[in-house]
This record gives structure tokens, C-alpha cells and sequence, in this order.
């Protein structure tokens, strides 16, 4: 079969399971006592989209096991490209949980709460298309489904039928309201009180045709009125039927099409109180008034809002608004704050667009994140937001910084809205695009010119005085040395072809001698004889240690031979490779690479004094683009480099 066949037979099949499908009354009514999803509930259909966890025991995961304090953590599926955010997701889907249990959360309004460009609108998004998962049974009289499509449940009063219909078909009581809509009313006395003539239809929400799941939001404020949210008389039909009859209506308002399942209600706070009203009735009671004087429509879906933290802060300050504040249940979308994360945000961005398959120099999407990190973390006294941005990160700074405080101090001393200010991801991403088109004959990003992208992309913005020139400092005082490092090791690594082999003997001489120093033993050396004290041995030991700032060497050299002789154990008594132990590589590079002068000759684009020199700098260069760069990147990465050391 043909991919085309391929393409139109699979659209085919994906519209026939989208077809209505209808049962009378009493085979609905006969299915339900052995299948539950007949009538559950909108949270209940949303917890079963969303489906269950992966367990992940964050004790086994170094990275992890600092971030989440060796927790176990659930992750979910369906939000899997939600980065950074599990808890943000787990809060949410703790709401649908409660919800699903008929708990308070079941009459309280999801509302997310964050910064812009936070991704408040990507997860209602995602949980609109989840709520399209499951599948809704309506109520349907003659040829007309009901324009709410209300449940057929709605029939039954819990008082006068609670005890039969839970006796025969084993619904519990709690599904069923007694509320009809004013259309099933009117049908009901059509039909003479005779319900066996309603039938029931089975059909899939969708965003497309406005079936359970609708989004509103507020209008202009001189017009706007309720009508958005709950229908309003169609004057089309008002030759035919009186003001007041519920087919003169038109239920086209959010809350008419989301009754059993999912409204998205933005910047809702940008809308008068007046607006909001309904709201609270149809969470509360179940039901709400339209603008007309019929009977009330029933609701038992899910109201799901979102707006920025000023909006928020200016309504709840508002005392006319308690009560309707704590009908809210919030959630806090704030931005990420752990680099790894905010880099696969920029992964998923980038292979979105025509630029995921430009050329994206290592350490570009690094940098990037760091500041983007930084700008959202609270100051801390006693830290820097770099060793700050590190730990949050997940890394282990024992060694390296010993300033670092614990995750957990950084997370009370900045209490509970880190993360809700600083650049968003989306001002990170258009600087992204700026930098890919910067250069004029290559679509590629390297991190120089991101950091000149940035800083003009920081002054064109004007922040606040502070803001701005604390976002500069960022830029020159750290990340800006920082990369020098980075390419630094980068161009050494290239430079130096024996690099591989050089680095192994370094480790292995380093493993000996840190095994025999713990036990207190002599040394002796293979190659040539001679016996090497524990004095000695703490003396070349520190040779490698020093140049890389290691203060605690006795902890640093019992780690390293101890994960050293573990995975010996398990490969044949051999050392693991140098460069997976990341701390001790860290070392051995800068061990390896102390001077930049003997470098310059070969790495520079200028003129070679002899053909040897020319060859070595071609194969450097050839070794850069195998590392992931450009022609054009290596050149002016490796002047940059040149320009920044001479300047140091």
C-alpha cells in the first residue's frame, strides 16, 4: 500500500472513531452497571487521559536524587515534554485526583498562576486534546442532541430515584443531580413524562466542532457581558417561539458547551466580577442562569483559567472578592529553574522550527540557559547566583565550591515565588532566532554572538536600572570567563592528538598512587623501580589536584578510587575510562593544558611559518568540526579565545 493510502486510510479510520454513536435509555442505563466511563465524571474521563505514573526513585539517580531529596517522583506520559515542571504537573493532576474523588476540588475552579511565557497556555492546551481522550454520553431526543450535551443521569433525582437506580444499575447517588436543561425539560413534557423515548449518544469531545471543550475569554470592557459564558436568545428564532423558550435560545456560550467537560477561561481576571458570577454558580451549585428566564443549566465539567501574577495580586487584594477567591484552587506555573531542563525546552522549540536543523555550536543552548536560570533565581547573602543556578541544577558542589549552600537553604531563604520573574523563555528563544540569523552568509549560533545578541536584546527591553545591570553583569562577569574556560578545553582537547591516551595514563597514574597513599603504602613505580612514600605521593597528588581548585583532597581522592576499584570489579579488573568520572576529568584537563602559548601557533588563522605548522593547524581545525563547529565558528571562537587571553 502506498503512503498516500497509508495517509488517507488512517485520516479515515481517525474520523469513523469520532462517529455518533446511539443506545436507548435503558441499554445506557443496563451498560452502566458494568461499565463505569458510561457516566463518569469530567475529572474522572481527565485522570483516566492522563493515565498512570512512571515511578521514578530519585535515590538511584545522583542528579535526581539532590533535586528531589531522594524522593520517589511520578512522571507522566502524556507531559513528558513538560520540563521542569513535576511539580507544577503533579499539583494539577492532584486537582483532577481530589476532583475525580468528589472532594472540594470538584467544585472549585483550576486556576494557573504565572509569569508570562511560563507555559500556563501550553498545559491548557495539553489538557483540552487530553479531555478529547475519552468519549461523553449525552442526552439526544428525536433527531436533536441536546445542545448542552448534558449526561442522561441528569434525569434522575437523587431523592426520588437515588435508592432504585443504585439498586438496579449499581450508579451511585452522587452521579445523579436531578438537573435537566431547560431544552430536556421542555422534551420531557413533550413526551409526556415518558423518558423511554430520550435516547442517548455517545460522542467524542472536540475543539474543532466545540463539543465539551471551548475556550472564552473577556471581551472589551465597555461591552462585554455574560453572554460569553452562558448563551443568549437567538433572535432568528423569535418568529417561531416565545423569549423565554428554551429553543429560542442559543447555547453558544462557554459554559453551554462544556457542561460535561473543559472550558479555558484566559486572562480571566481581566474580566468584571460581574462576568465571573456564573462562574461560581455552575462550580458550586452545579447550575447556572442564562440570560433568559428559564429554568437553570446544569454544568459538571471542569472551569480551568489562567492570568499573570499582577492580575492576580490586584483581584485578590480586593476584599468584595473573598468568596470568590476561595472557590479558586491555584496553581503556580512558575518559570524553570533548573538548566538541563530549560535547555531541552530550547531543544523542543528549536526542532519545531526551520532552524533545528542549523548549525548549534556546543555550549550555546548551555549558556543560554544559565542566564535564563540566573535572571529568575533569588539573590542569595551568602552566594552567588552561578553556584546557586549549579546546585538547583542538581550538581554536587562539595568540591568545587565549598561556599555552595544546601538546595533546601537556598529554597527557604527565597521562599515560595522563586521562579515567578526574570526573562521567560519565550524573550530567551526570539534572542535564540536573533543569533541563528545574526551572521550574514550562515544560519548558526555559536555562543559569542549569543552573548552580544543578548546583551542588545537586555538594553533594547530597558529594564529597571538594577535589573539591567545586574542581567549584564551575568553576561561579562560570569558566563563570558566562564565560556573562555569552556572553549578553552574545547580547542586544547582539539589540539592535542594524543589527547585520548595522554588523559588515560594520567587517571590510571593518578588511581595508583591515590589507593596507595589511602592505605599508607610505599609505591613503586612500574616503569622504572623506584619506591614512592606517602609524602611523595601526597606531593604528585596535589600537582594534579591544585591547578583545579580541589580544597578537600583526602575526601576527593577516597571518592574517586572508590568509584575507581567499583567499576574495576565489573570490567575485568581495568579502569574505567578517564573521561566518566566527570570531577576527576575536570582535573586531569587542567593538568593537561597549563599553557595557551604553546598553542597559538597552531590554532591561529594567520600565516604558518612552516608547512608542518599548516598541517597541524588543518587538522585542529578538522578536529573542532568533528566537535560539532563550523569552519566559521572554529575561526572566531579561536580569535575570541586569543583576544580574551591577551586581554586577561
Amino acid at each position: 500500500m502506498s503512503v498516500a493510502a497509508d495517509v488517507f486510510e488512517h485520516y479515515s479510520e481517525h474520523y469513523d472513531r469520532h462517529r455518533i454513536e446511539e443506545m436507548t435509555l435503558r441499554d445506557y442505563l443496563q451498560s452502566c452497571s458494568s461499565d463505569t466511563s458510561l457516566y463518569a465524571s469530567a475529572p474522572e474521563r481527565m485522570i483516566a487521559a492522563i493515565g498512570e505514573p512512571e515511578l521514578i526513585d530519585t535515590s538511584k539517580d545522583e542528579r535526581l536524587g539532590r533535586i528531589f531529596m531522594n524522593r520517589t517522583i511520578r512522571r507522566y506520559e502524556c507531559f513528558r515534554d513538560f520540563h521542569g515542571m513535576e511539580t507544577t504537573i503533579e499539583r494539577i493532576v492532584g486537582f483532577f485526583k481530589h476532583a475525580s474523588q468528589g472532594l472540594e476540588e470538584s467544585k472549585q475552579i483550576l486556576y494557573l498562576l504565572g509569569p508570562v511565557g511560563g507555559g500556563k497556555s501550553s498545559i491548557a492546551e495539553r489538557l483540552k486534546r487530553l479531555m478529547e481522550d475519552q468519549p461523553v454520553y449525552a442526552l439526544k431526543a428525536g433527531d436533536e442532541i441536546s445542545p448542552i450535551f448534558e449526561s442522561p443521569l441528569g434525569l434522575f433525582s437523587p431523592r426520588t430515584m437515588g435508592d432504585l437506580v443504585e439498586e438496579k444499575y449499581q450508579i451511585s447517588r452522587r452521579y445523579l443531580t436531578g438537573l435537566i436543561s431547560p431544552w430536556a425539560v421542555k422534551r420531557l413534557d413533550e413526551f409526556s413524562g415518558d423518558i423511554s423515548r430520550f435516547s442517548v449518544v455517545k460522542l467524542y469531545p472536540s475543539k474543532l466542532r466545540q463539543i465539551c471543550v471551548a475556550k472564552t475569554e473577556p471581551g472589551d470592557e465597555n461591552n462585554q457581558d455574560i453572554s460569553s459564558l452562558v448563551g443568549k436568545v437567538d433572535i432568528r428564532q423569535l418568529e417561531h417561539f416565545s423569549q423565554d423558550d428554551p429553543d429560542a435560545y442559543s447555547y453558544s456560550g462557554g459554559l453551554n458547551r462544556t457542561t460535561q467537560g473543559l472550558l479555558e477561561f484566559v486572562e480571566m481576571f481581566k474580566a468584571p466580577i460581574k462576568m465571573l458570577h456564573p462562574l461560581l454558580t455552575a462550580t458550586q451549585e452545579g447550575n447556572y442562569i442564562g440570560t433568559e428566564t428559564m429554568g437553570a443549566i446544569p454544568f459538571s465539567g471542569i472551569i480551568l483559567a489562567h492570568s499573570n501574577e499582577a492580575e492576580w495580586q490586584s483581584f485578590k487584594n480586593n476584599k468584595n472578592n473573598e468568596a470568590f477567591i476561595d472557590r479558586i484552587f491555584v496553581v503556580k506555573v512558575p518559570y524553570c529553574l533548573r538548566k538541563d531542563e530549560e535547555m531541552r525546552i530550547y531543544d523542543k522549540l528549536l526542532s519545531d522550527s526551520k532552524l533545528g536543523g542549523a548549525h548549534c555550536a556546543p555550549g550555546t543552548l548551555d549558556i543560554l540557559s544559565q542566564f535564563g536560570v540566573m535572571s529568575r533565581l533569588k539573590e542569595h547573602e551568602n552566594s552567588t547566583p552561578y553556584a546557586k543556578m549549579r546546585v538547583y541544577n542538581g550538581e554536587n558542589l562539595r568540591d568545587v565550591d565549598p561556599k555552595a549552600k544546601p538546595l533546601q537553604e537556598y529554597r527557604d531563604a527565597a521562599g515560595v515565588n522563586e521562579g515567578m520573574d526574570g526573562i521567560s523563555t519565550r524573550f530567551a528563544f526570539k534572542v535564540l532566532a536573533e543569533t541563528f540569523n545574526f551572521d550574514t552568509d550562515e544560519i548558526a549560533a555559536d555562543p559569542v554572538h549569543l552573548m552580544y545578541v543578548l546583551e542588545m536584546a537586555i538594553m533594547r527591553e530597558q529594564f529597571p536600572e538594577d535589573t539591567e545591570k545586574k542581567y549584564l553583569e551575568f553576561i561579562k562577569g560570569t558566563l563570558a570567563p566562564k565560556y573562555a574556560e569552556f572553549i578553552g578545553n574545547e580547542i586544547q582537547k582539539a589540539y592535542l592528538e594524543s589527547y585520548s591516551d595522554y588523559g588515560q595514563n594520567l587517571f590510571d597514574r593518578y588511581i595508583a598512587y591515590a589507593d596507595a597513599w589511602i592505605e599508607g603504602q610505599d609505591y613503586k613505580d612500574p616503569d622504572t623501580g623506584q619506591l614512592l612514600d606517602p609524602n611523595i605521593l601526597d606531593e604528585e597528588l596535589k600537582k594534579v589536584e591544585q591547578p583545579a581548585g580541589i580544597t578537600n583532597a583526602k575526601d576527593f581522592r577516597n571518592e574517586v578510587v572508590k568509584f575507581s576499584l567499583r567499576i574495576r570489579a565489573s570490567n575485568n579488573g581495568n579502569n574505567p575510562d578517564w573521561t566518566s568520572y566527570e570531577k576527576l576529568r575536570d582535573v586531569i584537563e587542567k593538568r593537561m593544558f597549563s599553557r595557551v602559548e604553546d598553542l597559538l601557533p597552531v590554532i591561529s588563522f594567520g600565516s604558518k611559518r612552516d608547512s608542518e605548522t599548516e598541517q597541524k593547524h588543518h587538522q585542529f581545525v578538522e578536529r573542532m568540526t568533528a566537535r560539532g563547529y563550523s569552519e566559521k565558528q572554529v575561526h572566531r571562537l579561536v580569535e575570541w579565545y586569543m583576544r580574551i587571553n591577551k586581554a586577561g
